[in-house]
């Protein structure tokens, strides 16, 4: 009881700069948007990186591992799991000069302040996930932009999140497709664990003083244009990496 009382006496005050935050940037973006693609990213980034900061507010304590090669201002493709909606600005807020562009279903397209709009005008992926010529054909073209934008895209190959952060099987048409489309740029591995904590409750209430790993890890060779390969390296190095992690903090998994 008390550990509930105290989780929203801090929620509360999360929820409010949460929508500040997105009804602040919402604007923002439609400026931006005008003067163009990279004022746009640029904002985006903004946000995300001002959204993970808001986790601040529920004594979120997030623990970032990135590799040194991992280089700003470069395009990568980024595989990683999947457990919760904070998984997005936590890699976008840590990935701030990359720009990053999301695969994302489109139901997400239509009723967010600044996450919608973002979704829709921000050049990611959005797709119909019971479409499946619809889905591949907007992940090939954002594919395609990467390198010509000097951007990332990250995709989660699950395909949904692992809400009691036990991850899914990695599915291999749509991270296929992105890797087939931008043939030359680097790929990336990442992990993540601990968000889907956050949302066990449905924000009601945000647990407080989670602790979130994330884990970005070198760029992986592409001499040998074995898309596949690729899938399932970077599938391996992230369950490796959530092993290594719950060697040491094992997760007490609890209903949603």
């Amino acid at each position: 009881m008390l550990k509930t009382i105290r989780d929203w006496i801090f929620t509360i005050p999360f929820y409010i700069a949460f929508g500040v935050i997105i009804v602040v940037y919402d604007g923002a973006m439609r400026i931006a948007r005008r003067i163009g693609p990279r004022a746009m990213s640029t904002v985006v980034a903004s946000l995300q990186k001002s959204l993970a900061r808001s986790l601040r507010i529920c004594g979120t304590k997030i623990e970032v591992e990135r590799d040194p090669a991992v280089r700003g201002n470069t395009p990568y493709l980024i595989l990683t799991n999947h457990q919760d909606m904070m998984d997005i600005p936590l890699f976008g807020a840590e990935l701030f000069s990359n720009f990053v562009k999301y695969v994302a279903k489109i139901e997400l397209g239509g009723y967010i302040p600044s996450i919608s709009y973002n979704l829709k005008y921000g050049g990611n992926a959005l797709i119909d996930r019971s479409d499946r010529r619809q889905a591949i054909s907007a992940i090939t073209e954002l594919g395609e932009r990467v390198a010509a934008d000097g951007v990332a895209a990250l995709i989660f190959p699950e395909g949904t999140r692992a809400k009691n952060g036990e991850p899914g099987p990695y599915r291999i048409a749509g991270a296929k497709a992105l890797l087939r489309a931008a043939p030359d740029v680097p790929v990336l591995a990442g992990a993540i664990d601990g968000t889907w904590k956050l949302g066990r409750n449905r924000f009601a209430p945000v647990p407080f003083g989670i602790t979130v790993k994330m884990a970005i890890g070198a760029p992986m060779d592409r001499s040998a244009d074995d898309e596949v390969a690729l899938i399932q390296a970077a599938e391996s190095w992230m369950l490796s990496k959530l092993e290594e992690w719950r060697q040491t903090d094992p997760p007490t998994i609890q209903p949603v």
